[in-house]
């Protein structure tokens, strides 16, 4: 029996690791959980390029998970891809007595294309919404499922309750684009509404985010976290897969999609390089017209930017996992854990294990 958190993922199978599966695997390992799964279908591409979903006979579906909850007991388990009638009936008994369900459909590709039959989604609606301690969906999908349009916050919180009354717990919407230039989600728990609103409508929308997003709160959930409280830590989390692009403003137009880019640079290498160099070599500019750009964008030096992301990753980690101090110094690119700690001290007046305790 594993000494971490067992949370059970039952999806497809993703051939790049980008959704599905894989990336659930990821997700819940960088957390500290013990990610256990049951694959429902897998990926395909042939000669020309197209792809192809095959999905896997139910009773192999159903096989794989009644063997692993008989043997782990998951705190949770998460529900992704699945589509076909029989494979979500037979599922319904065999996760009857799970704790906690996130529910995360997965109707439509980031592409926008229907990847579940009508049929299987009328299935989905009819035996595992009613299950789910959270249904999550982005507004196109559930759209779908209660064939109505979703054009402004009242039409989310109608849509939310009647998922409700179908008997989910709590429901969160994501990715409405009924204000121009943000995208809004909505958390619907015990009747009280919790609207998120992003001007970064290019990185919540980005293939594989709402997979990492409700594995995040899945692991939390399976932590004993309540749902708002493993929204808020798995939206922390995400600072890792999306940057938050500032709104461009007309007069900074040219620095600010350099500071952009500097952004999608930090999250891609923070845990290698923390030297301002590296970034502005990346960029291809002098590190003196870089501090020049992040001053006019958002009042801060490029050293400035780099520690506070490294510092916020570090929180996650030091909130979110069971990591120890030497596994988390490595992770975030630090040459040794004396110097990780001088780090933290120096930004936050108290240790990484203190901050932990605290």
């Amino acid at each position: 029996m594993p000494s971490l958190v067992p949370i059970l993922t039952i999806t497809g199978s993703d051939g790049a690791g980008v959704v599905g599966i894989q990336a659930d695997i990821r997700t819940i390992s960088a957390l500290g959980g013990y990610a256990l799964t049951a694959i429902t279908s897998v990926t395909t591409h042939d000669e020309n390029g197209a792809t192809s979903i095959n999905d896997i006979a139910p009773e192999m579906i159903i096989g794989q998970v009644r063997a692993v909850v008989k043997e782990w007991h998951p705190k949770v388990t998460k529900i992704g891809l699945v589509r076909d009638v029989t494979t979500i009936k037979m599922l319904k008994k065999e996760i009857v007595a799970s704790q906690k369900i996130v529910l995360v459909p997965g109707i439509f590709s980031s592409d926008g294309s229907q990847i579940i039959p009508d049929v299987a989604v009328s299935a989905i609606k009819k035996h595992l919404v009613p299950m789910a301690t959270l249904l999550i969906l982005r507004c196109n999908e559930a759209e779908k499922m209660l064939a109505m349009k979703i054009k402004t916050d009242d039409d989310m919180i109608k849509a939310a309750r009647a998922f409700v009354d179908m008997g989910a717990e709590s429901v969160l919407l994501r990715a409405s684009k009924h204000s121009e230039g943000l995208l809004t989600a909505l958390l619907y728990e015990n009747e009280n509404c919790h609207f998120f609103t992003s001007h970064n409508t290019e990185g919540w929308q980005r293939h594989g985010v709402g997979g990492a997003l409700s594995s995040a709160i899945a692991t939390r959930l399976a932590f004993g976290d309540d749902i708002t409280t493993a929204l808020e830590k798995a939206h922390d989390y995400m600072h890792k897969q999306v940057v938050y692009a500032v709104k461009e403003i007309i007069q900074h137009s040219r620095k600010t999609v350099i500071y952009n880019k500097l952004m999608s640079l930090v999250a891609q290498y923070y845990n290698k390089s923390h030297d301002v160099n590296f970034y502005a070599d990346k960029l291809c500019i002098s590190t003196r017209y870089l501090s020049k750009v992040t001053n006019d964008v958002v009042g801060a030096s490029p050293k400035q930017i780099i520690s506070d992301y490294v510092m916020k990753e570090a929180k996650i980690l030091l909130e979110s996992t069971n990591f120890n101090i030497q596994e988390i110094s490595n992770r975030l690119g630090f040459s040794s854990q004396s110097r990780f700690s001088s780090f933290f001290m120096k930004y936050e007046k108290c240790t990484p294990s203190d901050y932990r305790s605290s």
